[in-house]
């Protein structure tokens, strides 16, 4: 249509780092070329420092601030704009400790997926989603899993609390459970929690949030009275920093930081062990994503937490993971303590995951995918 203005509402939100990367670098080529303004609506500061002329912070339907992209950054006059830049993930890495006791460990884990093809549905082929993974998750600890889309991480971590069908060893505290079927696989369900992406979609809108989050107790903890389930439900939401007056409001009434909150509050109230967390801040902007890192950090350290965070977010990983591995097609091509990673990545892979996620540049041609 050859616009003079293009409007770009959050185009790379739910993207991974490279294919991010590969995007802006489109937007740029077609603005040049069409000589078209461009409109860049984002909440990810990293992006608007790379690409943007001009920045308008906005709060509350209103413009606080307004000015040359490196006059905001450099020099921010209105406290809402202070603040946004505070919350950026910052800092070095967590120490790993390898003396912590390790909560899940994984041997040759795969996941294989046949593919069927002719009259009679035989296998000609399999899609390797995992292939041997070797994976160790500690008491006390964060083990940040990064890689492409597409590249096996939320499969690795299904696979690992037993939500889908794996071949290698998985052991939980020092117990066998590959081998375990999904029924005896219950009891230890309160110990092994997950905490999914989307805070709009894994919340049922049909259930207040007291609902929600008593869900569980109702299965693993069936002797308790009514009261008893409301007093954890109160407890657990006060941990999490919500009010327990709105128990029992719906999700609708919630924002995403708050839906993501309750979710945590969901998986908390448990008592777990272990927990996978599969891109619980990607959906977030960058203020609310710091308070709930914050929350996680707070949480591990208080209940002596094992995580396992899946993110395309390297710069949440680095703030939060004490081990780092990076996947792609369904392998580890690198592992390691994350300041180790961060510092001194091995692989072209791995420079390029940072390189797209820290300056926003794309890979050369093959080191990812396109």
């Amino acid at each position: 249509n050859d616009p003079d203005i293009l409007i770009a509402d959050e185009p790379t939100t739910a993207l991974d780092v490279t294919v991010q990367a590969q995007i802006l670098e489109l937007l740029a080529k077609l603005k040049a070329r069409k000589g078209m303004s461009m409109l860049f609506i984002t909440h990810d500061l990293g992006i608007v420092r790379k690409i943007a002329d001009r920045v308008c912070v906005m709060t509350k339907g209103k413009i606080v601030e307004s000015g040359p992209t490196k006059d905001i950054f450099a020099n921010p006059q209105h406290a809402y704009t202070k603040h946004l830049l505070a919350a950026e993930p910052k800092g070095k890495p967590p120490a790993a400790n390898a003396d912590a006791k390790a909560v899940m460990t994984g041997k040759d884990i795969k996941v294989w997926f046949p593919i069927r093809r002719g009259f009679f549905r035989r296998t000609v082929d399999n899609v390797k989603a995992v292939d041997g993974i070797d994976v160790t998750v500690r008491a006390g600890q964060t083990l940040g899993v990064v890689g492409e889309s597409g590249s096996g991480k939320t499969t690795l971590g299904l696979a690992l609390a037993r939500m889908i069908s794996s071949t290698g060893t998985i052991q939980f505290d020092g117990r066998d459970i590959n081998q375990l079927s999904f029924n005896a696989m219950r009891p230890l369900r309160r110990e092994l929690q997950i905490v999914f992406q989307d805070p709009f979609g894994s919340l049922s809108p049909r259930m207040s949030i007291a609902e929600i989050i008593e869900e569980g107790l109702r299965i693993h903890e069936p002797k308790l009275t009514p009261d008893q389930r409301d007093d954890k439900v109160v407890d657990v939401l006060k941990e999490v920093g919500l009010d327990p007056e709105t128990r029992n409001r719906y999700p609708h009434e919630f924002s995403g930081g708050q839906r993501q909150r309750v979710a945590i509050a969901r998986a908390m109230v448990l008592n777990p062990r272990f927990v996978m967390l599969d891109e619980p801040t990607s959906a977030l902007d960058m203020s609310v994503q710091a308070q709930v890192v914050d929350l996680l950090r707070n949480l591990q350290a208080k209940h002596d937490l094992a995580y396992l965070f899946i993110s395309h977010d390297l710069k949440v990983i680095r703030a939060l993971a004490n081990d780092v591995i990076v996947m792609r097609n369904g392998q580890i091509v690198e592992t390691g303590p994350s300041e180790q990673i961060f510092g001194s990545p091995q692989t072209d892979y791995t420079r390029a995951l940072i390189s797209a996620a820290f300056r926003i540049e794309t890979a050369p041609t093959g080191v990812v995918s396109e």
